[in-house]
C-alpha cells in the first residue's frame, strides 16, 4: 500500500510514517521543516515539501496513493479564529478535494477529544457527546473539519477519524517538556485537590489505531472513534513521576481552582492588550484540563479497529524521558 502521511514533521505525524515504513507500506511524507524528516527519508520515505494551504501541491501529493493519514494541522489555545479554521478546516478541504480527484481510496482523520472539553469533568465520555457550544478555536475547527471529513463519504471515499488523548512518548514536544519547563521556573502548581484522573495514549498504541484504520472495512467505517491506554491515572501522580525521572521536586503546592482560573482570566485579558497580544502564560482552559477527570469510552475503537493498548502509559512515559534526556543533551 502507498500512503501520505501528512504533519510528518510532528511528534504523531512522524512516529506514524515510521511505524508505517516499518510494516512496508510505502510512504510519501509532508511537512513543513526537512530536517525534521531526514531519519524518515533515510528510512524510504519520499518527501514533498510544501504548504498544504496550497491546493496545486496537495493535489500533486494526492497523486498515486492509496490513502492519506492526515496529521497536519493547528494545536493550541491562543490565536485568531481565522488561523485555526485556515489551519484545520480549509487544509482538510483541500486533502479531502484531492483525494476525490485523485482517486484516493481512504482518508483517515486525525481529530482530537478537545472537542469535547466544556470546562467540566467528564468520565468515559462517548464519541457522540459532543458538546454544543465549543471551548476554544481549536476545539471549534477540529470538529468542523470532522464534519467535512464524514460529508466526503457521500462522494465515495473512505473515511475514519481518530480522537486520542495526551499522546505521549519519544518525541513528545508538547505535553511533558512545557510541564517541566513551567517548574523549573517554579510556576507548576496543583489545581485543586489534586486527584483528578486523566486519560493518556502511548504513541505506540495510536500508532496501532492508525494503522487498523487503513485496513478496516465496512461497518468500520464513516465513524469517529476515541482513543486512549483506556486506563485513567491521577494526573500528579503522572505529573511527579515524570518529574522524578529528571531528578527534580515533586509538585506539592495547591492553588485552589478559582484562584488559578481568576489568574488565568486576568492573564489572557491583559495579553489581549499588549502589542502583538502575546501569548499568556496561563489559560482558563488549561487550568481546567489541569484540575478536572477527564477519560474516554474507547470501546468503540475495541469493537470495530480491534484496537487493543498493549503499551502502558508508564512505557511511554519512561520512553519519553530516555528520549527527552537524550535531546537535551545533544
Amino acid at each position: 500500500m502507498r500512503i501520505l502521511v501528512t504533519g510528518a514533521s510532528g511528534f504523531i505525524g512522524g512516529r506514524f510514517a515510521r511505524f508505517a515504513l516499518e510494516q512496508g507500506l510505502s510512504v510519501r511524507v509532508n511537512g513543513r521543516r526537512p530536517d525534521a524528516v531526514e531519519q524518515l527519508v533515510s528510512r524510504g520515505a519520499e518527501f514533498v515539501q510544501g504548504d498544504l494551504s496550497d491546493p496545486a501541491l496537495v493535489q500533486r501529493l494526492c497523486r498515486g496513493v492509496e490513502a492519506v493519514v492526515h496529521c497536519a494541522g493547528a494545536v493550541g489555545v491562543w490565536g485568531s479564529y481565522e488561523h485555526f479554521h485556515q489551519a484545520n478546516v480549509t487544509v482538510t478541504e483541500n486533502i479531502i478535494a484531492a483525494c476525490l480527484e485523485q482517486g484516493v481510496r481512504r482518508l483517515v482523520h486525525l481529530s482530537s477529544p478537545s472537542i469535547y472539553f466544556d470546562g467540566q469533568s467528564h468520565v468515559g465520555i462517548k464519541e457522540e457527546q459532543v458538546p454544543q457550544r465549543f471551548s476554544d478555536h481549536y476545539g471549534a475547527t477540529k470538529y468542523l473539519a470532522e464534519q467535512k471529513v464524514f460529508e466526503a463519504s457521500a462522494a465515495g471515499l473512505e473515511v475514519i477519524a481518530i480522537r486520542p488523548r495526551f499522546v505521549t512518548g519519544a518525541g513528545d514536544t508538547s505535553i511533558f517538556p512545557r510541564l517541566i519547563g513551567m517548574h523549573r521556573k517554579g510556576r507548576l502548581s496543583i489545581i485543586g485537590n489534586g486527584l483528578n484522573k486523566v486519560d493518556f495514549t502511548s504513541v505506540q498504541n495510536l500508532n496501532d489505531a492508525l494503522f487498523s484504520s487503513l485496513l478496516a472495512a465496512g461497518p468500520a467505517l464513516g465513524k469517529a472513534y476515541n482513543i486512549s491506554n483506556g486506563t485513567p491515572l491521577p494526573l500528579w501522580d503522572v505529573v511527579n513521576y515524570v518529574l522524578r525521572q529528571f531528578e527534580l521536586p515533586p509538585v506539592t503546592r495547591h492553588l485552589p481552582f478559582r484562584v488559578a482560573h481568576s489568574l488565568a482570566a486576568l492573564n489572557e485579558g491583559v495579553c489581549k492588550l499588549l502589542p502583538g497580544r502575546p501569548e499568556p502564560s496561563l489559560f482558563r482552559l488549561g487550568v481546567a484540563v489541569m484540575a478536572r477527570d477527564f477519560s474516554l469510552d474507547i470501546s468503540r475503537a475495541r469493537q470495530y479497529l480491534d484496537y487493543d493498548p498493549q503499551v502502558s502509559v508508564w512505557t511511554a512515559l519512561d520512553e519519553f524521558c530516555d528520549w527527552w534526556k537524550t535531546a537535551q543533551r545533544s
